[in-house]
């Protein structure tokens, strides 16, 4: 049979080679614009094979895929609907070929995706919420992509029932639910975990919550973005029997191409879209090797603007938010390529206290790390761990307490809920924290007023960062409100207008008096973020802005202010990193402005899609 393959392997890219009419075509293939950057350099290449995910133009031509993904070779094929496409296994020689075929809108390399690896629930006020109002996200529906479920654990039966609802499995096919891995497991119990085996102590952020678990990591935490793109066709599939509002992705993939094309970040926009909230963790490459804090380091699908992104923070062992700082391994924004400002709230994310599975790998390789319980258990049946993995299904269960408090909350809605009442800490730029610190209490608030807001009056805000981060513009000086076209689900988040070109307004001014906070606010209540530590920091880049729409530009005095009142002066951190190799995903740091001479980077001039890159020529 292996040979039988192989030799259907050879024939047919022997067939596709000879499709090649010269070396001209071979060389044009290598610039092939329907081809994402690995796949342009794996069809350079001429041999080989790849999995790769075949974009058809339109709905209609996706039935079209199938036979022509056979007639090149491919040996499997997967239909992935919420994109158009399928998934293939094809001889590089053949991919340039492909991707000329009128039927075909794009082809992507396969990725691989893995894991971004008791107080948390005081800390972020989430039992607050469940004390006052009685909310714990019952009738809510969470879906949890990740590693798999050990739906038997107490946590997710004992008091009120079975939580999993469906379980699917995308890497073996197993119709029984388990978790070979460990991570969905962890991640489950934080978002819908009741506390059974510890009284209550280790309680997830929403007990009442009912899951649909898909797995798409195998036994080591490793998976393929095609998996989690079938996971999402699914989630769409089984959205309104199971009422899912919220998916939850502690998976990290590379970044090598623009949100928009992205395959995942595509896939992810179809389901925001329909109304689901899409969370996802920042990822965990804050750090370089010898400790030196990184920028540019957030993961897909976390950099697309439809995302809910969350960073790490450390509640330092207390409930006392005072002492909480950022975790130093979470991943700092802006995003590679599209540049945009990353993560948007930070959330606990060190020494998390969720649910073990004792046929896992993690439980035999973090053996040190687990605890017991205060019900006899035959094994221990809690674990800790750390990661942007960890933060992002505690801002998932606070999504499920708002939206048992306001169902009608729209994706849009809740990221501006969450930041502008999250809490913002001095001495942490917005490329770090975000808008702030998860406030769950505050949100729950705020939703509650959205949901009725002559009945529940506009809640007090001491503390709360009251700002968005609308993609990098930095909104300040107004109130949210329930009606404003921000929310509307064709908006997409960091537009400046509407599909329908009216400008994106998000409430009212301070002053109530005068015009909607909109797209198109002066000065004093709309500023871009700061992405540096201080006036005293002499990197900056700047744009030029006609109203509220702004094309980059270069600061070339280094002044560190701002002396034209059209060109808001965006200021960096000292460590420039932008996005990553063509290899195997490290990431690279271009510059820094403490070295001994080096060339700082400072990005690109772009005339969307094609950007230049360009230099400062102060520094030599």
């Amino acid at each position: 049979m292996r040979t039988s393959t192989t030799s259907h392997r050879f024939v047919a890219a022997l067939l596709w080679t000879a499709t090649l009419a010269s070396p001209a075509i071979a060389q044009d293939a290598s610039r092939n614009t329907k081809l994402d950057p690995l796949a342009r350099r794996e069809s350079s290449r001429g041999s080989g094979w790849s999995r790769v995910i075949v974009r058809a133009v339109d709905a209609a031509s996706l039935q079209a895929l199938h036979p022509l993904l056979a007639r090149a070779g491919s040996m499997s094929s997967r239909e992935l609907r919420v994109i158009n496409g399928r998934t293939a296994f094809l001889p590089n020689a053949a991919l340039a070929e492909l991707a000329r075929n009128p039927f075909v809108a794009s082809i992507a390399i396969d990725r691989p995706v893995g894991s971004a690896m008791e107080r948390t629930a005081a800390t972020i006020r989430a039992d607050a919420v469940r004390q006052q109002f009685g909310y714990d996200g019952s009738g809510v529906g969470v879906a949890i992509i990740d590693s798999g479920i050990t739906s038997w654990h107490d946590d997710l039966t004992g008091a009120g029932g079975q939580r999993v609802l469906e379980f699917v499995d995308l890497v073996n096919g197993s119709p029984s639910p388990y978790d070979d891995h460990g991570h969905g497991t962890h991640v489950a119990g934080i978002v819908a975990g009741n506390g059974y085996d510890s009284s209550g102590a280790r309680m997830g952020v929403a007990p009442g919550a009912h899951l649909l678990v898909l797995k798409v990591l195998d036994s080591a935490g490793v998976g393929r973005v095609s998996d989690v793109i079938a996971a999402l066709d699914h989630v769409l599939a089984r959205k309104d029997a199971l009422n899912i509002r919220v998916v939850n992705l502690s998976i990290s993939a590379g970044v090598y191409e623009h949100y928009d094309s992205d395959p995942l970040t595509v896939a992810v926009r179809r389901v925001v879209e329909t109304g689901i909230v899409v969370v996802a963790a920042a990822g965990n490459g804050g750090r370089h090797s010898d400790g030196r804090t990184l920028y540019g380091g957030v993961t897909a699908p976390g950099n697309a603007p439809w995302v809910l992104t969350v960073g790490a923070s450390s509640h330092q062992g207390t409930s006392d938010r005072a002492d909480d700082s950022a975790a130093a391994f979470t991943a700092r924004g802006p995003a590679a390529i599209t540049r945009n400002a990353k993560p948007d709230l930070l959330a606990p994310g060190a020494g998390i206290e969720s649910l073990s599975d004792p046929l896992s790998a993690l439980y035999a390789r973090r053996s040190a790390y687990l605890l017991g319980g205060t019900v006899p258990t035959s094994y221990l049946p809690y674990l800790n761990l750390s990661g942007t993995s960890m933060a992002a299904p505690v801002v998932a269960g606070a999504v499920a307490l708002m939206i048992q408090a306001n169902p009608a909350l729209t994706p849009n809605a809740v990221k501006a809920i969450l930041q502008y009442t999250a809490q913002p800490y001095a001495g942490y730029d917005a490329l770090t924290q975000g808008a702030g610190f998860l406030n769950a209490r505050g949100a729950v608030d705020l939703a509650r007023h959205f949901a009725a807001p002559l009945e529940v009056p506009y809640p007090a805000s001491s503390g709360w960062a009251a700002q968005l981060i609308w993609r990098n513009q930095l909104l300040r000086h107004g109130r949210l409100t329930p009606n404003a076209n921000a929310w509307a689900a064709d908006v997409t988040w960091g537009a400046a207008r509407t599909p329908r070109g009216e400008h994106v307004q998000w409430g009212v001014s301070q002053d109530e008096s005068r015009e909607a906070w909109a797209a198109k606010c002066s000065d004093d209540s709309c500023r871009f973020v700061q992405w540096g530590f201080g006036k005293s920091q002499n990197v900056v880049w700047g744009w030029t802005c006609g109203g509220f729409d702004c094309s980059a530009s270069w600061n070339v005095g280094l002044s560190g202010t701002v002396t034209d009142p059209t060109a808001a002066t965006v200021v960096w951190g000292s460590t420039v990193v932008w996005g990553s190799t063509e290899g195997e995903g490290d990431t690279v740091v271009w510059g820094s402005t403490e070295g001994e001479g080096d060339t700082v980077v400072w990005g690109s001039r772009c005339s969307d899609p094609v950007c230049e890159v360009r230099w400062n020529p102060d520094i030599k």
